[in-house]
């Protein structure tokens, strides 16, 4: 068994510190000769699996690099072609999204190159609670009948029936959720989770699908000497989605993300640059601020409010239009906390009543609003440790959302349990999904989809882990080290941010802010010191532990960023955890 950092078996979380193994460190030295990095970018470097002679490279994705032949997807080249004649013929399209910040974002990507085309397209985005998810029989049938082209965007690819009611009007569908053994009768499914996809794109989300069809389209106006739209100018919509849906920040994804949050940083799109302001964000976006401050403003639309506010905002060009937008997005926010925050309680009582020996943490209540069930499944999943599952019961339904843990496959066990008849309707990713079950089937579909989600290994996890890429001193604690350290981002889904070690540094003052959370500045002991924030500290043992080490020392975790306030800029540690060091 590896051996804890710095002797950390349990810290303030509970949570045993691992550190670089070996290998890593070997490699994070050779990077180091071959670049003369800093030891802590290096170990980053070495942690994502970059090869010295690469690593220069990777440090700059370059999107011409890494873009895939939109062609290696089946049914690419067609979709491109009945989109382009459509718009060639002024026939009228719909878009039929998901609520999502995916399919917003999805829809806005097709909705924008449009007008600069001189097109328009009909949106609709189905109403969470009277609809649900994806292409409807009714909705599928109206579209038909006033439109000739309907493009489903992030749903669709297990919509047989909605999709076999547009009697009239030809389908597309781009989308990215697990496929079925068989597809629905559409004109064409762009899907990398196709069965019949070898998987090699299957990290993208809807909204780089989507992405992939314009260069496709904007190909095949080439070769008609027409000029397609600045699709580059478009890249802030998709780095939105991919961090917001959680997709894995690895290939072109990566280069999608750093080359839209320049594009976002030059607030040229009125809709993004109206929540931002709305959100007091002040600084340079991050993928951060993509999946934790614009993301769930553009989801609360669709979770509690209208379900099409968050697509119109991105597409949005009037800036008065995107002004009311935004305030009503964040109004909704507001008020998908506290509804999130009575649900999310009440599922973690539950959970814990049951138990957490299972490989699933399930949890299921009457009336739960289905806007919020998804995010109460990923706080059980990350105070468990463990695949969630939170449901929503009314009349003879339940209609569940789950969210997974790294290597436990979510969305193929609930499309098993489709094909088994113990759920209703099911479907997602791997690491989200979403359920429809009936209530007399509730206690049997958890029940199998726990024995399934055991074979894959969950639950077998023991003692948590803090992964941790190396030990800092304040004295190192630099703004040109963060901007290094951003360079080897962007960080999220299967790229976690780097997050170091500050081995026995003193307390030297602490002060709460508000109820839960907490500020405090530490030394070395030698003349260096940093500034050190933890919020919602006070919500578990980490706050009390620091509020109560004044003088004292202790191991630190955390990652660096940078703090602006008021004009001024200085680095400090986001406070993840803490421990006493070991005695001797």
């Amino acid at each position: 068994m590896e051996a804890a950092y710095l002797g950390v078996e349990s810290s303030a979380l509970g949570r045993r510190w691992l550190g670089p193994d070996p290998a890593r460190a070997r490699k994070a030295e050779a990077i180091g000769q071959a670049t003369h990095l800093p030891p802590a970018v290096c170990s980053v470097l070495a942690r994502s699996g970059v090869e010295p002679e690469a690593a220069t490279a990777f440090l700059s994705p370059a999107l011409r690099d890494l873009l895939p032949d939109p062609r290696s997807l089946r049914d690419m080249e067609l979709a491109a072609e009945r989109f382009l004649a459509a718009v060639a013929a002024g026939q009228k399209i719909a878009v039929f999204a998901d609520y999502d910040v995916d399919g917003g974002a999805s829809a806005a990507l097709l909705i924008c190159w449009l007008r600069t085309m001189g097109r328009q397209a009909t949106l609709y985005i189905p109403d969470r609670i009277d609809e649900g998810y994806g292409p409807n029989v009714p909705a599928m049938r109206e579209l038909s009948a006033t439109h000739d082209l309907i493009i489903c965007v992030d749903c669709g690819t297990l919509s047989h029936d909605p999709i076999a009611a547009a009697v009239g009007a030809d389908v597309i569908v781009l989308d990215h959720h697990l496929g079925g053994e068989t597809l629905p009768p559409a004109l064409a499914v762009v899907n990398p989770n196709r069965q019949d996809e070898s998987g090699d794109l299957g990290h993208l989300c809807a909204a780089g699908v989507v992405f992939l069809m314009l260069v496709e389209a904007n190909r095949q106006l080439r070769r008609q000497k027409r000029q397609g739209p600045d699709l580059m100018a478009l890249l802030d919509l998709v780095a939105l989605a991919t961090v917001a849906d959680v997709a894995p920040l690895i290939g072109v994804n990566r280069a999608f993300v750093r080359q839209g949050l320049k594009v976002m940083g030059a607030r040229q799109r009125v809709g993004l640059r109206a929540l931002a302001d709305v959100a007091r964000l002040e600084t340079a976006p991050s993928s951060y601020h993509l999946g934790f401050v614009l993301g769930p403003r553009v989801n609360a639309g669709g979770r509690i409010g209208a379900a099409d506010l968050g697509a119109r905002l991105l597409a949005c060009d009037d800036p008065r239009e995107a002004e009311a937008l935004a305030e009503r997005l964040d109004q909704l926010n507001s008020e998908r906390r506290e509804i999130e925050a009575g649900v999310r309680a009440a599922a973690l009582n539950q959970a814990e009543a049951r138990g957490s020996d299972a490989a699933l943490v399930w949890a299921a209540g009457e009336g739960w609003h289905p806007g919020v069930i998804g995010i109460a499944a990923a706080r059980l999943k990350e105070a468990m440790n463990r695949p969630a599952i939170v449901i929503g019961l009314e009349g003879a339904q339940g209609k569940g959302s789950g969210r997974s843990v790294p290597g436990v496959d979510l969305g193929a066990a609930i499309h098993r349990l489709v094909q088994e008849g113990l759920l209703e309707k099911g479907g997602g990713h791997r690491m989200a999904a979403g359920l429809t079950v009936a209530r007399d089937k509730l206690d049997a579909a958890m029940a199998r989809l726990d024995a399934l989600l055991a074979q894959q290994g969950a639950g077998q996890t023991g003692v948590r882990a803090l992964h941790l890429d190396g030990v800092l001193m304040p004295a190192a604690a630099t703004a040109e080290l963060v901007t290094q350290l951003e360079a080897a981002g962007p960080f999220g889904a299967s790229a976690p941010a780097p997050r170091f070690a500050f081995p026995d540094m003193r307390i030297q003052s602490i002060r709460r802010m508000g109820e839960t959370h907490l500020r405090a500045r530490f030394t070395d002991g030698q003349g260096a010191a940093l500034d050190a924030i933890a919020f919602g500290a006070f919500d578990s043992a980490l706050g009390p532990l620091i509020a109560g080490a004044q003088g004292q020392r202790l191991h630190l975790a955390g990652k660096l960023e940078i703090n602006q306030w008021g004009g001024r800029s200085n680095v400090q540690l986001r406070l993840d955890d803490a421990a006493r060091p070991t005695a001797g």
